[in-house]
């Protein structure tokens, strides 16, 4: 009987050990997981959140790069130009050698932006504070890599032309757009057999500010989607590595 019991107890004990180092393995299997960022995947909230915390990154680099001096001048891909519908303008008065004149024009154009992304940065971060768990499910999972871009633009465009139009009329008033165009418009209407040109400025530069901002956010979306080692949370790790596997 003695026998029987010692066998008993060692049975119970074994399995107890066994069961022990399983709950200790899946422990470990766990702290792997979330240290490789494999756990289980985001929820909802977790999604909305990351993808939030991801947007108010990327569209704050965009404004604060191009709002400072030559953020657009400087830029190439958003650097704004005469307008086109002023380029033959631009052609005639440059050639009665006026290319100073057009300089001025063009580097005023672009100062005028330069201050009118300084009011992007509040827009944007309201539009996201009102993105839907919905939306955000939808820009980080739709498989369009500028899905978030589209969606500011249709949630912000109207909001930062009214922002940005105001700063761009007193911008072109302060650095001498107005004057500048109003003397290469002159200059033009002494070359014979020219037709006029009316051009809005404002207009114009305000199009072109928006535009170059949303182009900027798109290369921030595109950033964020595709290197991994900018996702410096553990939130956004989470959350774009579960949409790397979609």
């Amino acid at each position: 009987m003695k026998y029987i019991s010692v066998v008993a107890i060692f049975l119970v004990m074994s399995a107890t050990d066994v069961h022990a180092q399983l709950k200790l393995g899946k422990v470990g299997d766990a702290i792997k997981q979330a240290a490789s960022g494999t756990s289980a995947s985001p929820s909802t909230t977790e999604i909305a959140a990351g993808l939030k915390e991801a947007l108010e990154k990327g569209v704050s680099a965009s404004a604060d790069r191009l709002s400072v001096a030559d953020g657009f001048m400087g830029n190439a891909a958003v650097k704004l130009l005469f307008p086109p519908e002023a380029q033959k303008i631009e052609k005639a008065v440059r050639g009665l050698g006026m290319n100073k004149l057009c300089d001025d024009f063009v580097l005023s154009l672009n100062r005028a932006a330069e201050d009118a992304a300084k009011e992007a940065k509040p827009i944007f971060v309201s539009a996201l504070k009102q993105m839907s768990i919905a939306d955000a499910s939808n820009i980080l999972l739709g498989g369009k890599q500028d899905a978030a871009t589209q969606y500011f633009k249709a949630t912000t465009t109207d909001q930062l032309k009214g922002a940005f139009a105001p700063v761009i009329k007193n911008s072109l008033d302060k650095v001498g757009a107005t004057k500048y165009w109003t003397d290469i418009a002159a200059a033009y209407n002494k070359v014979p057999l020219t037709s006029k040109v009316n051009t809005d400025l404002t207009a114009y530069a305000t199009q072109k500010s928006v535009d170059g901002l949303f182009f900027e956010i798109a290369r921030e979306e595109l950033k964020i989607r595709s290197n991994s080692s900018l996702r410096g949370s553990p939130l956004l790790q989470k959350v774009f590595g579960y949409a790397d596997k979609k």
